[in-house]
């Protein structure tokens, strides 16, 4: 088990992070992983983060498992299969600063649009939802299973197809955490194979699991007392801020 308490003055608010994502504060998670790369390897940090995702998709899936839509999970799951083996196929090639650089650029132009269509007509209620195209949904659950395979990273490219369905609140917040449950699950043996669970790991996650589960109910708790009329605004002014902090380590990264 990690003791550096470096690495704890860190991970407790990255986990605390990733418990109120799972809540329902979709994206806000993703800074988890940079946090304890702050005192250990970025390889360490993503597996040390995955096992604590999974106890975290336990609490967040029971929570909102009544509220979900089964027509996005059947259209973006097989093809976010097919983006986690490619991200496992391709981690020697590809380099993860790269693939965050262009999230956190998507991300960024994708939720300004957005905000910046909310403000125009004044109400939220007045913009209309976006009809689905379902190439365009297979293509962003590839690129969420593979964002997630590599960083982490995989709740911006789901967001991009999912927010403008415009979903009731929980309906989004149940199908996001059923998808990324399924979703971590996939990546599991694709770490087993690269030998990431070592004992070290699974111990140091088992110690941040008790904070993990309350941060998660903290989330649930929190986001159900948003104002439904504000709660999509919050989001893209997360997804903001996330695809800001993933272009400044993608850009750092490539430079470095």
């Amino acid at each position: 088990m990690l003791t550096d308490p470096l690495f704890y003055a860190v991970a407790i608010p990255a986990v605390i992070l990733l418990g109120l994502a799972k809540g329902g504060f979709a994206g806000i998670g993703v800074v988890a992983v940079p946090l304890m790369a702050l005192a250990v390897s970025p390889v360490m940090a993503a597996s040390i983060v995955l096992p604590i995702l999974l106890i975290q998709d336990v609490v967040s899936v029971w929570a909102f498992r009544k509220s979900w839509d089964r027509g996005l999970l059947v259209l973006m799951l097989p093809a976010a299969a097919a983006g986690i083996f490619l991200g496992w196929a391709l981690a020697a090639f590809v380099k993860e600063a790269a693939v965050e650089l262009a999230v956190g650029v998507i991300s960024v132009a994708f939720a300004l649009q957005r905000l910046w269509a909310e403000r125009a007509v004044k109400v939220a209620e007045q913009v209309e939802a976006t009809p689905g195209r379902p190439w365009f949904g297979a293509l962003c659950g590839a690129a969420a299973g593979f964002t997630s395979q590599i960083a982490h990273a995989g709740g911006p490219p789901f967001q991009i197809y999912v927010l403008p369905r415009r979903l009731p609140r929980d309906a989004f917040i149940g199908t996001s955490a059923i998808f990324f449950a399924v979703v971590n699950w996939m990546k599991v043996p694709a770490y087993v194979a690269l030998g990431q669970f070592t004992p070290k790991v699974l111990a140091t996650a088992g110690v941040l699991a008790p904070l993990a589960i309350a941060s998660t109910w903290a989330g649930v708790w929190l986001v159900r007392r948003v104002p439904a009329e504000g709660f999509y605004k919050v989001i893209y002014v997360l997804l903001v801020v996330v695809g800001g902090k993933l272009m400044f380590d993608g850009a750092r990264g490539l430079l470095t």
